[in-house]
């Protein structure tokens, strides 16, 4: 009885489903129609079709149509697209609906992110660039800065190596400090970060993924940034990530895989021209018969190689009135051209924005990331010695004997000290390197918790709660297997694990009132409270000394030695800002802002500080003689002053008086037994405080032709005082060093950027370029006492003088027979000579003047779009003009010492009967001293990127298909005889800057795309 009445219920429910599925059926119809631009008549993609106060709807394709089935009693169709008027559109009986939108000037009324809120674009006062989420990511990259490269007039970004996932510097109107930090401050959804780290470390903005972000604002000037006080002074970043839209469901898969190859090798001289050059060096006939031994072995070809790169990411964007939500997950892979080099990242994000009443909006934003970096040693700072051969894996590559063989009989590396007698024990096999562990596993979280409440009309209430959670651990391991056997002993096989573990908590409160009085006037005032505080612990164990390579550092109780070291930090900002915005009729706007930092890495006399800047702006084009030009569309002037702080170079207890304890293996021996001790490390400074930058701008907008073309003009003049400077102590002060507010320098310069629409027919052509000059220069060090200091051997500081400009001695050529040689440095016939500038008979230091400037005088970038029905085209070019760059890998590779390759330039090298000018002979023991004749022109114009896609017809189904293929760094023009002209060795320094000494070079790529939406 129970089965029948289960199967007649079961029954009724099937009939009751069809019945509803029926009447559903009849109560819809479908609607078509195609959507084009009012002006052009051309078709418009990616338009929103609604039906109103809903959110079903579709997109047009590729040429404006559409296809929509909507319930039978819709009344009304809404058509939305960025950058045109939206319309509400009957239904109606019609089947078939036609629009044509028309344009919308939103440069008027275009909203851009500032500072605790948003403007309107007319509104800004101060220099606030903007980039597009589509540009950003128009190249394959695995760092937000790399993105930025070249598309914003003032920025600087300088790709420090080519590594996967590597370290990545930005300037942002310049260098503005000495010791401390000249990264701009990241903040991402609120959250704020910082960017950091050496030339083999892994940029912490590489956990973040790029495709997430929907748009980018650079904040330049004062009186933009000063809302974030003492974290300011380099600029700010805002990076806004993608959040839900109302309207229908939109699922988008975005797929893209490609090769990636170096772009150059260096020439180097073969196994034949390497044994002759040996037998000179040497005097002895270590080869008997150089030329049988012809090319030889080519290293540099077994340590680079073609690497795929791929990236897949899913999302999902929709949402109705109440509730928008984004979704997406993403998997980066990029293997390095260098061998055992690499980046995976996995990364996920969650935007929620729900409203609760009228009242009040709570929403969240979620990014996770697990990214592993695998890296090999590239870029030595040493110079002119073996270092360079056994500190970099490409100078092991370029100064490894032809001779020599990697592997042996049975395929494992052979290490170069059981080759050739022993000869060459003191050089390393290149491939060592790539059997080093060097891995870093990097989790990070960030999350943003806010909630808005409408208190009264135009007074809102934010609260805002963020964390930064990240931890890493890296893993090392240096094998016994490639050390020579005549060297191995008990500490041979080395590891390490560094575990570190970071949280940053940050609360906002933010009040803000906005209203508009007497028709004309606009106010708006915001008020924010906010805490922060940072948390850092670190853990270490290092060991040598391991009985075999079977368990790598996985047991390092195995090891016969083993240190522990640990660390732990805290701090705290505390911050209060105001910031008030009045506007008269949209022609004229003027800004105060004013913000307070209290800080626990200032001293005790400087604990607080506080951060002013006022701007103005004048619309002109409101002006009665202004409107009657009619090719002028737009004219603003701007103008701003402010003082930003950069509390960067601070670390925590810096002010204070500290103790720590010896190095391992430093311990102190006390009656024949080793005691481990503590002993005062640093002097306490209560003055020590932020560096301060007072910034002056002027700047004009303007829009020609109903702003087709814009152009935006700046010019800025930064002077930054109370650097931090490390300066010497007298003995009888029982420390060396102390670290205080004592050096200053200026940054002036001009910005230049253009963007124009020169067809928008069916054939859309458009173009953009920026260009920006800066002139830094060092106003004081030390209050007076110092005027010049040798960052490196070859780079100063010099007040009066641009940072990190090269001083050196004066190439005169080769000393030749019958010349004179002048006492004073290692001169002999033969050898490298020098000026004698002094014109005093001897080369001493007195001959060494500034031959080289690593700054450029002007950088700039360049793009164009082209699109024609389904096909769109478009390159990216970027470039740096008037730098020099110091390759210092040839004052090791073109001294021919012995024992190491030489660049293939030293065959035609000097010889009683080749009496060459360029090149020095082959001589045993000295040094080449340090010469203009390795400082090189570093400008440079490549290729970024080169994409041509196609947008296939509507598929029923689908709103869009596009492919495409693309290459990336196609090619580069450059004077430059290193491996890249974008490079320095030592990463983000302030002051050794445009230095190459064998840096991972970038890849030139190419690759193949699919973008598909449902």
């Amino acid at each position: 009885m129970k089965s029948i009445l289960l199967l007649r219920s079961m029954i009724g429910l099937v009939c009751l489903l069809l019945i509803t599925l029926v009447s559903q059926a009849q109560s819809t119809r479908t609607l078509t129609g195609r959507i084009t631009d009012a002006t052009t008549n051309g078709g418009l993609p990616g338009v929103n079709v609604l039906v109103k106060g809903t959110s079903q709807g579709t997109t047009t394709n590729a040429d404006g149509q559409y296809t929509l089935n909507v319930p039978a009693n819709a009344a009304t169709l809404t058509f939305s697209f960025i950058g045109y008027v939206s319309q509400d559109v009957e239904i109606a009986n019609r089947s078939t609906i036609d629009v044509s939108l028309k344009a919308d000037d939103r440069s008027l009324n275009e909203v851009v992110v500032v500072g605790y809120g948003t403007q309107r674009k007319i509104e800004t006062t101060g220099s606030i660039a903007s980039v597009k989420a589509a540009d950003l990511v128009q190249t394959p990259v695995a760092n937000v800065a790399q993105g930025l490269q070249s598309r914003v007039a003032g920025v600087q970004v300088s790709q420090n190596t080519g590594a996967p996932g590597g370290n990545i510097s930005v300037r942002i109107r310049g260098t503005n400090s000495i010791n401390g930090s000249s990264e701009p401050l990241y903040v991402v959804d609120g959250i704020q970060i910082s960017n950091s780290g050496g030339i083999n470390d892994v940029s912490p903005l590489s956990t973040i993924n790029p495709n997430d972000i929907e748009s980018v604002e650079i904040l330049k000037d004062a009186s933009a940034s000063a809302i974030y006080g003492s974290r300011a002074a380099n600029g700010v970043v805002l990076i806004t990530t993608k959040r839900g839209k109302t309207g229908a469901t939109r699922v988008t898969f975005d797929s893209y895989y490609g090769v990636q190859k170096v772009n150059k090798t260096l020439p180097v001289l073969n196994a034949a021209q390497f044994a002759q050059l040996e037998n000179e060096v040497f005097k002895n006939n270590f080869y008997p018969d150089p030329a049988s031994l012809g090319e030889g072995t080519n290293w540099q070809s077994l340590i680079f190689r073609q690497a795929p790169i791929q990236n897949h990411q899913l999302s999902i964007n929709g949402g109705n009135e109440k509730t928008q939500v984004a979704l997406s997950a993403n998997y980066f892979n990029q293997d390095g051209i260098i061998i055992n080099s690499a980046f995976k990242r996995y990364s996920y994000r969650l935007n929620v924005d729900h409203r609760v009443s009228k009242l009040l909006k709570v929403g969240t934003s979620l990014l996770g990331s697990y990214a592993i970096n695998s890296g090999v040693t590239t870029g030595s700072e040493t110079i002119g010695d073996a270092g360079v051969v056994t500190a970099s894996i490409l100078g092991a590559a370029i100064g490894a004997p032809p001779t020599l063989v990697p592997y042996r009989a049975d395929g494992t590396l052979f290490p170069f000290g059981e080759q050739a007698g022993g000869q060459y024990r003191e050089v390393t096999n290149p491939l060592n390197f790539a059997s080093v562990l060097n891995r870093n596993a990097i989790k990070r979280t960030l999350v943003n918790l806010y909630a808005d409440f409408s208190i009264l009309k135009g007074l809102t209430y934010r609260a805002s709660f963020n964390v930064d959670l990240q931890s890493s651990l890296r893993d090392g391991y240096s094998p016994r297997s490639i050390v020579n056997k005549a060297d191995l002993n008990d500490n041979s096989g080395s590891g390490f694990k560094v575990n570190t573990n970071g949280l940053a908590l940050l609360h906002e409160s933010i009040l803000t009132y906005s209203t508009i009085f007497n028709q004309h006037h606009s106010f708006k005032a915001t008020a924010v409270v906010a805490s922060q505080s940072e948390d850092n612990n670190s853990n270490q164990i290092n060991a040598t000394g391991f009985p075999n390579d079977a368990t790598q550092n996985e047991a390092l109780q195995l090891a016969l030695t083993r240190t522990v070291t640990s660390s732990r930090s805290r701090t705290r900002l505390d911050s209060y800002l105001a910031r008030i915005n009045y506007g008269y009729k949209d022609k004229y706007f003027l800004d105060l802002t004013a913000r307070v930092d209290g800080s626990s890495k200032f001293g005790a006399n400087h604990k607080y500080g506080l951060f002013p800047a006022v701007s103005a702006a004048w619309r002109i084009i409101e002006e009665p003689f202004a409107k009657n030009i009619s090719w002028l569309s737009d004219l603003k002037l701007r103008g701003s002053y402010g003082i930003t702080g950069n509390a960067g170079g601070l670390n925590p207890y810096q002010s204070l008086a500290t103790v720590s304890a010896p190095n391992p293996g430093s311990d102190y021996n006390i009656n024949h037994t080793y005691m481990i001790g503590i002993n005062p490390s640093g002097i306490a400074n209560p003055d020590l405080r932020w560096e301060k930058s007072a910034q002056a701008d002027i700047g004009l907008d303007i829009g020609l032709l109903n702003n087709r073309i814009s152009i935006i003009v700046d010019a800025y003049h930064k002077s930054t005082k109370d650097l931090l400077y490390v300066k010497g102590l007298p003995l009888s002060s029982g420390y060396g060093t102390i670290t205080g507010n004592f050096a200053s320098l200026e940054n002036k310069g001009l910005e230049f950027a253009v963007n124009a629409r020169i067809l928008e027919g069916p054939l859309k052509w458009s173009v953009s370029g920026n260009l920006t000059m800066n002139r830094n220069k060092v106003l004081d060090l030390d209050g007076g006492t110092t005027q010049e200091r040798f960052i490196t051997a070859y780079s100063i500081l010099k007040v009066g003088q641009p940072l990190g400009v090269f001083k050196t001695y004066v190439y005169d050529g080769i000393n030749q027979t019958g010349e004179s040689i002048l006492p004073g440095y290692d001169g002999r016939l033969g050898g490298l000579k020098v000026k004698d500038i002094n014109g005093d008979g001897t080369i001493s230091a007195a001959d060494q003047v500034i031959t080289g400037n690593p700054n450029p005088k002007f950088i700039y970038g360049f793009s164009t779009n082209l699109s024609f029905k389904g096909f769109d085209l478009s390159m990216f070019l970027s470039g740096s003009q008037g730098n020099d760059i110091y390759n210092a890998a040839r004052l090791s590779f073109e001294m021919p010492l012995g024992q190491r390759n030489q660049l293939a330039g030293l065959a035609n090298r000097w010889s009683a009967t080749n009496p060459s000018n360029q090149y020095v002979s082959g001589f045993q023991a000295g040094r080449l001293p340090v010469t203009s004749q390795v400082v090189e022109d570093g400008s440079y114009l490549r290729c970024k990127n080169l994409t041509l896609g196609y947008t296939l017809p509507r598929i029923k189904g689908l709103q869009q298909i596009r492919v495409y293929v693309s290459t990336n760094n196609l090619f580069t023009i450059t004077k430059y005889s290193g491996f890249d002209p974008e490079v320095n060795t030592y990463a983000g320094s302030n002051t050794a800057i445009g230095i190459d000494n064998l840096v991972y070079p970038q890849a030139k790529s190419f690759l193949g795309g699919l973008q598909v939406t449902f």
